[in-house]
């Protein structure tokens, strides 16, 4: 995903944090975390949304483990 925002930000495009989402869902382990996140990017172009999963593991207040699920296919 950074080498897509570095991507984005040499074509011009901007998170737009106002029309931006996330939704954030606890599971059994308290350590584990998982966020559904709609990025929204505006640009020359118009605007695009990137949707994507992550699931979070937490240890000693740290990221511990990130794990990234996106349809690489809507990229661009």
């Amino acid at each position: 995903m950074a080498a897509y925002y570095q991507r984005s930000a040499n074509a011009g495009q901007a998170a737009d944090t106002g029309k931006s989402r996330y939704l954030l869902h606890t599971t059994a382990d308290p350590g584990v975390f998982i966020a559904e996140i709609d990025t929204v990017l505006n640009g020359p172009g118009g605007t695009t949304t990137i949707s994507l999963v992550q699931i979070f593991r937490v240890c000693d207040g740290k990221i511990a483990l990130l794990r990234d699920y996106f349809a690489p296919g809507l990229v661009s």
